[in-house]
């Protein structure tokens, strides 16, 4: 379910935005939203200004992948060990966990 997403750093363009945005975390959730994101990004080149500038998207709203951020021996293993083997998840308590 989150094969191949891109590394953190990653910078692309979202579907009808105007401004490009880089990738700094993978499955989250925003506060108060019981939603599972593929990622979370902020305005590029500015970084993170603000919480109101976060924006939460999943992989089929990005349009072009400008940049794709660092990946060595460390990313790779996280890919494999981690993401790869998530499955299905929920918000339970606030908490991204395995479904039940």
């Amino acid at each position: 379910m989150y094969e191949n997403l891109l590394p953190v750093g990653s910078v692309v363009l979202l579907k009808g935005g105007e401004k490009r945005v880089m990738i700094c975390g993978r499955i989250q959730t925003k506060a108060g939203d019981d939603t599972i994101y593929d990622y979370v990004a902020c305005y590029y080149p500015e970084g993170i200004v603000d919480a109101t500038n976060m924006f939460f998207f999943n992989r089929d709203a990005i349009d072009n992948v400008y940049f794709i951020g660092f990946q060595d021996a460390e990313e790779l293993l996280y890919r494999n060990n981690v993401l790869n083997q998530l499955g299905e998840l929920e918000v339970r308590d606030g908490q991204i966990v395995p479904k039940e």
